[in-house]
Formats: structure tokens, sequence, C-alpha cells
């Protein structure tokens, strides 16, 4: 594996950080930036410029991430060149968040499955629901066929989320990468690291996403209780204080998931999240707890390196939760420092700030499910 690093950032222009390409063609660009960035056509034909014969895939971010350095409003890109792995691409659009579980099953059955040894999404932040274009996307995969990714973002806005590959970025996209061949080794690991607090509380009332009472009383009005003088800054004051909820799968094995509140409804007491939120299930209100945001990073690093004999993976995709950042604020570097510390100094770090995370919740295990408020890493080595 072969990778190049660049930044871009209005105060220094272009830059490479790291190289050693020499003179092969990357098969993937993965290009992080700012949304008003990644919308501005002159990056786009510079990127191209630099690499005619590569995929280039452009997401909207709430941070970027490269090494171990942290920025907003700039671009974050690695250049990979897979020696013995080759990649294929499925890409989708969505207009309706209610057809998030079909267009997961589309973008999934246009990957060729012989062969498939893991799949990245990378999809519209705001235009889907993230457990259903997860469950569509696996229900079409191979069983031993992972699947990581995120939801890409928009700072703290919240307004417009951009995908794009070999194009422009626009809205509403959803892009599928598929890894093959005997060579490539893929590790994963998700950690949060918050802090539950207050009573255990029952979802009588939900539509899918969107939760509408906790223990028979409005949602909303129960939850701006708990945050107190917060409340007057919702939603983006819900982003620092996510709910764990605990869902049961059709094997009625729990596990705990995170989600990340996206807007509310006054009129119906409502609120919506990024994932789904069902009835029946258990949720609580979690807090920030700073040095267990920074330890769940290094944890996530931890769990993603232990498909290597040697626990040093040559590339890392970080996608971390705009939550996480808001709460970490000038301290946010610590957790990139602290997956840097676990992998090595070798591993090379590209990722962003997501609206929603993608990983299965064990190293061992295959299937994903969509987080909230976690750092999620994806480790790649070809042997």
């Amino acid at each position: 594996m072969k990778i190049e690093q660049k930044s871009w950032s209005k105060k220094e222009g272009w830059k490479t950080l790291e190289s050693n390409l020499g003179n092969n063609t990357p098969q993937i660009v993965f290009v992080f930036g700012g949304r008003k960035v990644v919308e501005e056509e002159e990056h786009f034909s510079e990127l191209k410029e630099s690499y005619p014969e590569s995929k280039i895939l452009l997401c909207s971010t709430a941070g970027e991430i490269i090494g171990t350095k942290v920025s907003d409003n700039s671009l974050a890109i690695s250049a990979v060149y897979f020696e013995k792995t080759t990649l294929e691409f499925a890409q989708t659009e969505i207009l309706d968040p209610a057809d998030s579980n079909e267009k997961g099953r589309e973008v999934a059955k246009k990957l060729s499955k012989e062969g498939l040894v893991h799949a990245m999404v990378f999809s519209d932040g705001l235009k889907v629901n993230g457990t259903s274009l997860v469950q569509g996307i696996t229900n079409e995969l191979p069983d031993d066929v992972a699947v990581t990714g995120g939801l890409v973002g928009d700072g703290a806005d919240f307004k417009k989320t951009v995908i794009g590959l070999d194009k422009v970025p626009t809205e509403g996209g959803i892009i599928l990468i598929g890894f093959y061949g005997d060579f490539l080794r893929v590790g994963h690991g998700s950690l949060g690291g918050w802090d539950s607090f207050g009573p255990l509380r029952l979802i009588t009332k939900s539509d899918n996403n969107i939760l509408y009472e906790l223990d028979g009383k409005p949602a909303l009005e129960l939850y701006k209780k708990y945050l107190g003088d917060e409340a007057k800054d919702l939603p983006g004051s819900g982003l620092l204080f996510p709910l764990s909820v605990r869902i049961k799968d059709a094997s009625g094995v729990e596990s705990e998931v995170v989600r990340t509140l996206l807007a509310i409804d006054e009129e119906k007491q409502s609120m919506t999240f990024a994932g789904d939120m069902p009835e029946g299930s258990h949720a609580s209100l979690m807090k920030a707890n700073f040095d267990k945001l920074v330890d769940g990073a290094k944890g996530a690093a931890k769990m993603s390196s232990e498909t290597f004999a040697d626990g040093r993976p040559e590339l890392a995709i970080l996608i971390s939760c705009v939550g996480r950042k808001l709460v970490l604020k000038d301290r946010v570097e610590e957790e990139a420092e602290a997956v840097q510390s676990q992998l090595g100094d070798d591993t090379r770090m590209v990722g962003f700030y997501s609206y929603g995370e993608i990983s299965p919740v064990t190293p061992t295990e295959k299937q994903c499910k969509l987080h909230n408020q976690t750092m999620t890493i994806t480790t790649f080595k070809e042997v």
C-alpha cells in the first residue's frame, strides 16, 4: 500500500504532508472538507489534475482529521494505492429518509459479491435514516462482510451535507466502496466514552427515528427538564446530551447504541434522531466525560488493530461524531493523538467529524450498526 497525504487551507494553500506513491496511480483519493470548501469547483479541478486516473471521493464534514491535526473549513486528503487489492464503487441518490432501506439495498446490489472482503459507505447526513440505510446494505451483502463508514456533516449547522464521486459534491448522495482480494486485512473499532445519568426511560411512542414519548410523557418536554438552562439552545445543545438506547436484535440479543439529536418539533413535542428509536426499548440521557471520550478513542483504535499480528495497520480512517468535537473543544486533537499513540507513528490517519458513524459493535462481529457520539476507526493493511 502506498499513500500520499495532502492538505489545503485558506491560510496555507496546498501542502504535501507525506508521500511514497512514486509513479503509482492511487485507486482512490479520500477528500474530507468543510462543506463550502468541497463545493468549490476549483478545488475539484485541482484534485482531478493531480489524480487524473483516480476515483476521487469528496465528503463534507463537521471537521477534518489529517494525522493528529483537526481543522475546520479545510481539506484533508489521502490518496491510496493498493498493491494487491481491487476496488469497486457503487452510488445512488436519496431524497426522502423513508427510502433509506430501499436505497441501501439498491447500492449494495451494484457491488460484485465474489471476493468482497469489506465495504465502506459514505452517505448524505441529513436525508437518510442511518439505521434503515445500514439494514438495507447489510441485507444485500454476504454475512461475513463487515461494513463501516459514516454520514457526512455540515459543521454544527445541520443545514446541508454534500458528497460526490468524481464530481463536485451535491446533496443526497450515497456511495459504497467494495474492497476485494485475499491480501487485504481490515480492522474496525467503535467506542464512546459518555456517562449515563438519570433514570432509565421506556420509549412508549416513536416512528422510526422520531421520538414522541418516554414513559408515556412528551419526549421533548422531559428532555428539556433534564437540560435545564441548556434547553434554550436546542437543538444544538442536544449534541452535548445524546441518548443511550438499548436495542434488541432479531435473536433477542441486546446492545447499546448512542443516538444524536438532529431536530426538534415544539408543536408535536417530538425529537428527531440520526437513527431509529424503537418503541419498547429503554433509553437514558448521557453527558460528556472528557477523559473517557479520549480513552474511548484509544480503545476504538485498540479494537481496530486486533486484526493485525503486529497491531500496526498502514492506513486508518477515523470517523468521529460532531458532538464529541463540540464537547472536547480545544482538546479535540487529544482523541486523534490517542489513536495515533495506539496505532503507531507509521500508520497514516485521515478522517472527519460526522453526523453518524457506521461500524460493527465488536471487532469479531460482521453485521454493522449506526452509532452516534463514537469514535469509529477502520484500519487497512496489505500482506
